[in-house]
C-alpha cells in the first residue's frame, strides 16, 4: 500500500506532467502554424492547470450550463492555453483541430472567438476587452442573484479570467476595474500574468507601477504569488480569492514568459513567435519531455484532465436539482427565468409603446424615452444605463431602482464617465445571458466606445447602444461634439445595424425593432433637438421603418422625376422642399431612410421599389459625412451633407450655416433636375 507521502509524490509527478502536457501542445501547434503567441501560455500553464481542475465549475459536455463559472482569457493572443484546456478536458475540441491551429476554417483561430469554439465565453484579443467583458458577467450574475436566488445558490457562479500586462495598460481595463471595485463585485478571481514581457521588450521601460497598490485603490483585494509554477501558492491564492465575497479578487502571479525555452524564455521573442524546430526539441528536453512525436499527450495526463467530465455532469446534477426545487417552489419566477434566458419577449410586451400626434414636437431621445419605458415596464430584463448622462440621454428605467453595491437588484446601472468600459461591460451582460443591456452617451463618443462595439457585432450579440445628439444640431457645444463623421463610421462596422429615427413615430418604431433584433447589435441614434411630428393621416406609417427605408410621400398620380432621401432631423427639410418642387411643377418622392443595414436585408424587389432604378435623379440629405451615401444616389445623384467640422452656434443657425435649409435642398434638387 502506498503511503501519504508516496501518494503526495505521485500526485506532484502527475500535476507536472498535465502542466507539460498543456505546454508541448502550446509548442507544438505554434510550430506547426509558424504562427502564434506561445510564451504566456508556457508560463502561465500551472495556474490555468489549477485553476480549471481544482476551482472551475464547468461541465465540458454541456459548454452552455448556465450555473457554471464563467472563464475569459483577456490575453487572447494565448489562445492555444485555452484551447489546450479545452481538447484537454473533453470539451469536444480534437486534437486534429489543435493541430490546424490559425488555420482556415479551424475552430482553433488566431484569437478566441464566441461562438466559433464550444467553450469560448467571448471573443478576445483587443487587450482590456476580456477584462471588461468579465466585469459585465459578474454584473449580470449579481443581479439575477439579488432576483432569484433566494439563498440556493443557483446564481451564485464566478468569473476567473487570467490578464496580460498589456490588459492592465489599456485604460478600459482602468475603467472596468474602477466600477467593478466601486460596486464590490466579490464573485471575480482575475489572475494577472505578471510576466514583465511585452512585445517591444521588458515592461520596465513603459510600465513600473505597483499593480496591487493600484488595484487596492480601486477597492479589489490583492495578492502575490511570486512564483508561477508553486501549485500549494497558487491554490491557496485562489481559494482566498474565492472567499473574497466582498470585493473582486487580483491575484498577481510573477510567471516566466516562454518558461523552458533556454534560449527565448524571459524575452520578448517568446511573446509572439514560434520557437523554432531547434529550440523546440531543447524546451522539450527541459521539460523532460520527448522530443517525437508531436502533440504527444501522455495517457495518465489526459485520463486525469478528463476527470472534469465526471466532475461536470455531477456539478450540473446537483445544479438542475437545486432549480428544480426552486421552480416548483417559485413558479411564476421559474417561468419569468426561462423566457429570459431563450431570449422570448412576453406576451403583449409592446402595447404600451405609444404613438405620437403633430400637436407632440418632441426631440427622438425623448420618445425614444417613453418608447423605451414602456417596454421596460413589460420587458424585466431590459437593464442598463449611461455613461454619466441620463439627464441627456433619458434611458434610465424608471421605478427601476439603482444597481449599487449591495443592492444589486436594480436595473440602473451608473457607469459613470467610462464609455469603453461601458460598453464592454454591456457585452459582457449579454454574454451571459438572461438579460437585454442598453447602454448611453453622446453620439460622438462613440470614438471611445468602437471597439467594443465592433466586438458586439464581431459576436453577434444583443446590445441595444442609444447614442444621442446625433449631428451639428447639438448646437452651442460646438465642434468637439458635433458628430460628423460617426454616422458613417459606424455604418462601416459589419454586422452593426444603425437607426436615426426622423420623428417621435420612427423612435418608438425603433424601439420596437431594438427589443426584435438578433444576430447583432442595434445602435439608434436620437436627436437633441426637437423635430416635428410627422401627420401620419397625410405620411405613410412609421411602422416602415422596420425595412429600413420606406417611401414617406410622393406626388399623386405622377412618376417621380427626382427622390428625396433623408435621415433624421434632415428629412422634415424634404419634406419641406418637396412642397417647394411641387410648386414649380417637379413630382417628387421622399424617402425616410433611417437604418442602411435594415434596407440592405430586404430583397431586391422591395429596394427597388421604393428606389426604382429608372429614377436616377436621387438627392441625399443628411447632416453628416457624405461618403457613405454614394451607393444610395449613385454616380448621377448628389449629397447634401457634411464635409468639415462643426461649429458653436444655436443649432437653428449652424444649421442654416451649412446650408440645411429648405432653400438649398430645392435649389440643389434643381440642378440635378436640369441636367
Amino acid at each position: 500500500m502506498a503511503t501519504a507521502a508516496q501518494v503526495k509524490i505521485d500526485q506532484s509527478k502527475l500535476d507536472q506532467l498535465c502542466i507539460n502536457s498543456i505546454r508541448a501542445l502550446v509548442i507544438d501547434a505554434v510550430q506547426k502554424a509558424n504562427s502564434g503567441h506561445p510564451g504566456m501560455p508556457m508560463g502561465m500553464a500551472p495556474a490555468a492547470y489549477v485553476l480549471w481542475t481544482r476551482f472551475l465549475r464547468h461541465n465540458p459536455r454541456n459548454p452552455r450550463w448556465f450555473g457554471r463559472d464563467r472563464f475569459v482569457l483577456s490575453a487572447g493572443h494565448g489562445s492555444m492555453l485555452l484551447y489546450s484546456l479545452l481538447y484537454l478536458t473533453g470539451y469536444g475540441l480534437s486534437l486534429d483541430e489543435i493541430k490546424r491551429f490559425r488555420q482556415l476554417g479551424s475552430l482553433t483561430p488566431g484569437h478566441p472567438e464566441y461562438h466559433h469554439t464550444p467553450g469560448v465565453e467571448t471573443t478576445t484579443g483587443p487587450l482590456g476587452q476580456g477584462f471588461g467583458n468579465g466585469v459585465g458577467m459578474a454584473i449580470a450574475a449579481k443581479h439575477l442573484e439579488a432576483r432569484f436566488d433566494h439563498g440556493t445558490g443557483l446564481f451564485s457562479h464566478r468569473v476567473f479570467a487570467i490578464v496580460s500586462d498589456g490588459d492592465l495598460m489599456e485604460g478600459i481595463a482602468s475603467e472596468a476595474a474602477s466600477i467593478a471595485g466601486h460596486l464590490g463585485l466579490g464573485n471575480i478571481v482575475y489572475l494577472y500574468d505578471d510576466n514583465h514581457i511585452t512585445i517591444d521588450g521588458h515592461t520596465g521601460i513603459t510600465f513600473s507601477e505597483d499593480v496591487c497598490k493600484r488595484f487596492e485603490a480601486y477597492g479589489w483585494h490583492t495578492q502575490a504569488v511570486e512564483d508561477a509554477n508553486d501549485l500549494a501558492g497558487l491554490t491557496a491564492a485562489i481559494e482566498k480569492g474565492c472567499a473574497e465575497t466582498e470585493r473582486p479578487s487580483l491575484i498577481r502571479i510573477r510567471s516566466i514568459i516562454g518558461y523552458g525555452s533556454p534560449h527565448r524564455q524571459n524575452t520578448s521573442k517568446a511573446h509572439g513567435q514560434a520557437l523554432g524546430a531547434e529550440e523546440v526539441k531543447l524546451t522539450k528536453q527541459f521539460l523532460g519531455w520527448p522530443t517525437e512525436p508531436d502533440f504527444y499527450v501522455p495517457d495518465e495526463a489526459l485520463a486525469e484532465f478528463r476527470r472534469a467530465l465526471e466532475r461536470g455532469e455531477q456539478l450540473e446534477r446537483e445544479w438542475n436539482q437545486r432549480y428544480q426545487n426552486w421552480a416548483q417552489a417559485h413558479g411564476a419566477e421559474a417561468q419569468e427565468f426561462s423566457r429570459m434566458v431563450k431570449g422570448e419577449l412576453p406576451a403583449g410586451w409592446d402595447c404600451d409603446i405609444p404613438t405620437f400626434t403633430p400637436a407632440e414636437s418632441l426631440a427622438t431621445r425623448e420618445s425614444a424615452s417613453r418608447a423605451e419605458n414602456a417596454i421596460a415596464a413589460r420587458v424585466s430584463n431590459l437593464i442598463g444605463g449611461s455613461a454619466d448622462l441620463n439627464e441627456s440621454t433619458f434611458t434610465d428605467v424608471k421605478n427601476g431602482g439603482s444597481f449599487e453595491k449591495g443592492s444589486y437588484g436594480g436595473r440602473n446601472l451608473h457607469f459613470g464617465i467610462r464609455e469603453h468600459a461601458m460598453c464592454a461591460i454591456l457585452n459582457g451582460i449579454a454574454l451571459h445571458g438572461g438579460l437585454v443591456p442598453l447602454g448611453s452617451s453622446f453620439f460622438v463618443f462613440t470614438d471611445y466606445c468602437r471597439a467594443s462595439i465592433r466586438l458586439a457585432a464581431l459576436m453577434g450579440l444583443h446590445v441595444i447602444f442609444v447614442f444621442t445628439h446625433d449631428s451639428i444640431g447639438v448646437g452651442e457645444d460646438g465642434p468637439t461634439h458635433q458628430p460628423v463623421e460617426h454616422l458613417t463610421a459606424m455604418r462601416a462596422i459589419p454586422n452593426l445595424t444603425v437607426v436615426r429615427p426622423c420623428d417621435a413615430n420612427e423612435a418608438s418604431e425603433a424601439w420596437r425593432v431594438a427589443m426584435r433584433h438578433r444576430g447583432g447589435p442595434i445602435l439608434l441614434v436620437l436627436s437633441r433637438q426637437k423635430l416635428a411630428t410627422l401627420d401620419r393621416s397625410r405620411f405613410a406609417s412609421a411602422s416602415g421603418l422596420a425595412k429600413g427605408a420606406y417611401v414617406l410621400a410622393e406626388t399623386a398620380g405622377r412618376t417621380p422625376e427626382i427622390i428625396l432621401i433623408a435621415t433624421g432631423s434632415e428629412v422634415g427639410l424634404a419634406v419641406g422642399a418637396k412642397e417647394e418642387l411641387e410648386k414649380r411643377g417637379r413630382a417628387v418622392r421622399i424617402v425616410s431612410m433611417p437604418s442602411f443595414e435594415l434596407f440592405e436585408a430586404q430583397d431586391q424587389s422591395y429596394r427597388d421599389a421604393v428606389l426604382p432604378p429608372a429614377i436616377r435623379c436621387r438627392l441625399a440629405i443628411e447632416a453628416g459625412s457624405t461618403l457613405s451615401w454614394y451607393r444610395w444616389v449613385g454616380l448621377d445623384g448628389d449629397v447634401m451633407g457634411m464635409t468639415t467640422f462643426g461649429t458653436s452656434a444655436p443649432y437653428q443657425e449652424a444649421m442654416r450655416h451649412f446650408g440645411f435649409t429648405v432653400e438649398n435642398v430645392v435649389e440643389r434638387a434643381m440642378k440635378l433636375l436640369a441636367r
